[in-house]
């Protein structure tokens, strides 16, 4: 396990924290590898019967690393055709990672501040329960070009009606709307973050892991047989199609050349480029 993602335990909580702080958490390949050693090393051990997911410094995680993105869709494909079954297999080792936490026999629960945004938020909605303060910015900001969920965690997390208005703008929410929405369970002041997702960890951790593994595993069969795999095969499909899209080729050799004024022109027409939820 490397430094990208942090590990501690004790009181029969893990915490996983993302730790690439200078890049708002960013997902790479290494983040994505360590991040699965540390969920194996909880899960392997007995004493922990819960695992909190945060990420380090002022956002929970940014998404993918567009720069990466770009520039690894640019030298896997160079002059060949895209290959849509390979883009499959590719992006499938990710959402397997984010589904680990869905499939995890132990509750997860996510501590989100600042951005959660494309990519980050498959971490936090493929987690049991979020609790969240008051200045996140938790949406789909891809879904304007070059991306579509691959878990498509939203459909089953928020609904249709609300999810479509997400994920028809690219719009995002804040704590107090997450917590409304049903997105997350609890909102509180950054400051108190810390302390709240700890403490209700710590509260899971009271019950028998038997029993938490039976309850989860209750909650979640009744959303598998709803299709959610089947959709997910969907998503992962689309969203190799969203980035090869003349639109999605656009701005992913603008972004080779420079992230910042690739998004910057994606989210200009809606006002909201480097701002919070509205």
């Amino acid at each position: 396990m490397g430094d990208t993602v942090l590990y501690e335990a004790g009181e029969g909580v893990a915490t996983l924290t993302l730790n690439r702080p200078r890049r708002l958490n960013a997902i790479v390949p290494e983040l994505m590898e360590d991040f699965d050693a540390g969920l194996a090393r909880a899960e392997a051990d007995d004493a922990v019967r819960v695992v909190r997911l945060r990420g380090a410094g002022r956002a929970f995680c940014a998404g993918y690393d567009i720069g990466w993105g770009a520039a690894a869709m640019r030298d896997a494909e160079g002059d060949e055709p895209w290959d849509p079954m390979a883009d499959l297999r590719m992006m499938s080792r990710y959402v397997g990672s984010y589904m680990s936490l869905w499939r995890s026999p132990k509750p997860v629960v996510a501590q989100v501040q600042g951005f959660c945004v494309g990519g980050g938020t498959d971490f936090a909605l493929c987690s049991d329960l979020i609790v969240v303060a008051q200045d996140a910015s938790i949406g789909y900001p891809p879904a304007r070009v070059w991306g579509s969920p691959t878990t498509a965690m939203w459909i089953y997390r928020v609904g249709l009606e609300r999810a479509k208005r997400l994920l028809l703008t690219g719009d995002a929410l804040d704590g107090a709307r997450a917590v409304a929405w049903g997105l997350a369970s609890e909102c509180v002041p950054a400051a108190e973050l810390d302390g709240a997702a700890l403490a209700l960890c710590r509260r899971i951790a009271r019950l028998p892991a038997n029993q938490l593994q039976m309850m989860k595993l209750l909650v979640n069969q009744a959303y598998e047989q709803m299709g959610l795999s089947v959709t997910q095969l969907i998503g992962t499909l689309l969203d190799g199609a969203a980035r090869h899209t003349p639109e999605g080729v656009a701005f992913s050799r603008r972004a080779a050349q420079d992230v910042a004024a690739a998004v910057a022109e994606r989210d200009a027409p809606f006002g909201d480029y480097g701002r919070g939820p509205r």
